[in-house]
């Protein structure tokens, strides 16, 4: 068993992935924070069993917009969705208003479509904990958000709904 608060990956050998599909969102901010974030799930996701056509990457202006564009993956039919993104803190309350409207709109179009829709945005104090995140010290929460959803896509089909 894993440390606390140390993610283990799951077994997710009985997964078939052969017919799903999978929209893979990502923002514009922040580019060299993003980008091995999103190359992180693409990475996790063909490693287990998805082909190239099963992925569609979309890029959306800013983690705000995430969940919108996360229903209408939804509406047009994707398995599942992953959202990448990263809000920086700054001297003002943005911050907080952003990371919470992502959060509980990924969240609420999760739970209004009953599909899995992962959380990979990052909520950071600065740019080094984004790094960190984003394949340094601590991992790559794009790969860590893939798994996350490869789990509960194996999940859904193991309770056959």
């Amino acid at each position: 068993m894993a440390s606390p608060g140390a993610y283990s990956a799951p077994d997710l050998h009985g997964l078939n992935t052969q017919f799903l599909r999978v929209s893979i969102l990502y923002t514009g901010w922040n580019s060299h924070i993003i980008n091995p974030l999103a190359a992180g799930a693409k990475a996790t996701l063909l490693r287990f069993g998805f082909d190239d056509s099963q992925l569609d990457f979309h890029r959306v202006p800013g983690a705000f917009e995430l969940p919108l564009a996360a229903q209408w993956s939804l509406e047009a039919g994707y398995d599942g969705v992953i959202c990448l993104g990263c809000i920086i803190r700054g001297g003002t309350p943005h911050f907080e208003y952003v990371s919470d409207a992502a959060t509980r709109g990924i969240l609420d179009a999760s739970l209004r479509y009953s599909r899995p829709v992962a959380f990979g945005v990052l909520t950071v104090d600065n740019e080094e904990q984004a790094m960190e995140r984003a394949g340094g010290a601590h991992g790559n929460k794009g790969e860590e958000a893939a798994l996350a959803l490869l789990e509960m896509l194996q999940l859904k089909q193991h309770l056959a709904i």
